[in-house]
């Protein structure tokens, strides 16, 4: 954070939506620039020199010079020019195609490095002491037992209390002698999770839309149906459970921890240890997945906390029972549709109610005039926060659960119901492809075999999905999956192939088993093990 410009972070899925247009410009700004620096260091005229390969080169002549040798190491300062002329997609040369990663190879062979891996001089190890449930207050600890163990520090601030030693281990043993009570906490189960989530909700999230009279649109149906389909807490369950090294020099601290958020986990050490902005660096090495869960610096200010009392610099890495418990989830959701269609199989009415995971992709893509769609946040028992799709995850099953069931009942095809719905080319164009694909037509259901198919549109991605299961010993197990996905013009193919593969793994998890399983505030399954 000290040598980069500031930055809000990877969330929200809007790097690419927001920010590619905005880096595209600031590119042809920078390439300018240079152009620029060429034409005034060799006293020739701008429109005799060109950009490409990382090189200012005359048109015509010999004479190039690379970026770096241009720019002699300097910091080039410019404003973006909004008119700077970047290439349209037809035109593209190197963006639009699969370049491989430069440093690929260090990532299959596990020479990569990660927080993990960083060394610090004197660096001791920390672990923080958990709540036995969420919520619950440190009332007392008895240290008395610790005395014994060579080279330990027991630091405690409130109810934060955490342990320092020469390896993780240790540090760990000493957290276990302690004596300690807690009172208070969580006491919500799984068993009232989405009653809990119902009778503690309120109108007035995101995403919302409303229009024509709902009452008027199920005058007009022939058939009704009312639904309410919930979804679980899930883990983000990275690869790399939260790790942090904080070390502080001279009143300055700096901390190396994995974070989608670098700016954002600044601010959060700012306010924790009431620091200036230039008392505080973050470094981040290379995440080992995020999935939007790695937004918060908890791991960054627990280890500054220990670090800060034990004097030395102190590396902090998670277990992966911690990283199951302590790290926040995706939302649990409550989601209620009503929807009427004619006898022709056309919607006339359509209600949606998203409590508590959110309203990304809530409203609908299909051609209705009556609708009423809201979302209403709830009191959450568990910590929740991004989780990669937001809640069009939630809201696209719901609704697509929705509109098989009301395709079942006029006994039309799921395929043909969607489409007698839905003038979006963009979205007809995918469901056509995949359907194509799959051979939707020549499907086979029955002797326990299904097909389903779904689509939808969130942060101008368009996707559908056809699927074919077996059930086998009364266990779902998919044979095959067929996506067609367009969002305009590609960066990097193999990068949207690699999203769209690692959405369907993903999403095959959140369908058939995964779940968070929580009583009295405690986690009951926090290892993969039992995940």
């Amino acid at each position: 954070t000290d040598l980069v410009p500031w930055d809000a972070g990877t969330f929200g899925s809007r790097t690419t939506p927001d920010m590619a247009s905005q880096l595209r410009k600031a590119a042809a700004t920078a390439r300018e620039a240079l152009i620029g620096l060429a034409a005034a260091e060799w006293k020739v005229e701008r429109d005799t020199l060109e950009a490409a390969n990382g090189k200012i080169s005359q048109r015509s002549g010999d004479r190039s010079v690379s970026y770096g040798e241009l720019s002699k190491g300097q910091k080039l300062v410019a404003e973006v020019n909004d008119r700077a002329p970047v290439t349209s997609a037809p035109d593209w040369k190197v963006t639009g195609k699969s370049v491989p990663k430069v440093n690929g190879e260090s990532f299959v062979t596990g020479a990569h490095h990660y927080t993990t891996d960083i060394r610090r001089p004197g660096m001791v190890h920390g672990k923080v002491l958990r709540a036995p449930a969420f919520g619950a207050k440190l009332k007392s600890a008895d240290l008395s037992a610790v005395g014994s163990l060579q080279g330990v520090g027991v630091h405690r601030s409130g109810d934060f209390m955490g342990a320092t030693a020469a390896s993780p281990s240790l540090a760990a043993r000493a957290l276990s002698l302690l004596k300690v009570e807690w009172e208070g906490g969580q006491k919500l189960s799984n068993a009232e999770l989405f009653e809990h989530l119902k009778k503690t909700s309120s109108p007035g999230g995101r995403g919302g839309d409303e229009a024509g009279s709902m009452e008027e649109g199920m005058g007009k149906a022939t058939h009704k149906l009312e639904r309410t389909y919930t979804l679980e807490y899930i883990a983000h369950a990275p690869l790399e459970p939260r790790a942090a090294v904080a070390e502080w020099i001279d009143g300055k601290l700096t901390v190396w921890t994995g974070t989608q958020r670098p700016f954002g986990v600044k601010d959060e050490l700012m306010r924790e240890f009431s620091l200036p902005s230039d008392k505080v660096r973050v470094i981040v090495p290379d995440t080992g997945s995020g999935y939007g869960g790695k937004h918060s610096g908890d791991a960054a200010i627990e280890a500054a906390r220990l670090s800060k009392a034990a004097g030395k610099p102190v590396k902090l890495v998670w277990t992966r029972e911690e990283e199951f418990t302590w790290a926040y989830f995706r939302p649990a959701g409550v989601m209620e549709l009503r929807g009427a269609i004619d006898k022709d199989g056309k919607l006339t009415a359509w209600e949606h109610h998203n409590y508590n995971s959110g309203g990304a992709a809530i409203g609908t893509p299909y051609d209705v005039p009556n609708r009423l769609i809201r979302t209403h946040g709830s009191d959450s028992p568990l910590r929740q926060g991004s989780y990669r799709g937001l809640a069009s995850v939630a809201n696209c099953f719901a609704r697509e659960s929705c509109m098989d069931e009301l395709a079942a009942l006029v006994s039309l095809d799921p395929l043909e119901f969607r489409l007698r719905n839905l003038t979006d080319k963009r979205l007809r164009a995918v469901l056509e492809a995949a359907a194509e694909r799959f051979g939707w037509k020549d499907r086979k259901d029955g002797n326990g075999r299904g097909n389903g198919i779904a689509c939808g549109i969130d942060k101008g991605g368009y996707i559908a999905t056809c699927v074919e299961l077996e059930m086998v010993e009364s266990v779902p197990k998919l044979r095959r999956v067929v996506a067609a996905f367009e969002c305009g013009a590609i960066l990097h193919p193999a990068h949207v192939t690699s999203q769209v593969e690692g959405s369907i793994v993903m999403g095959i998890g959140g369908a058939l088993f995964e779940g968070i399983d929580f009583k009295d505030g405690r986690i009951l399954n926090p290892r993969f093990s039992k995940y």
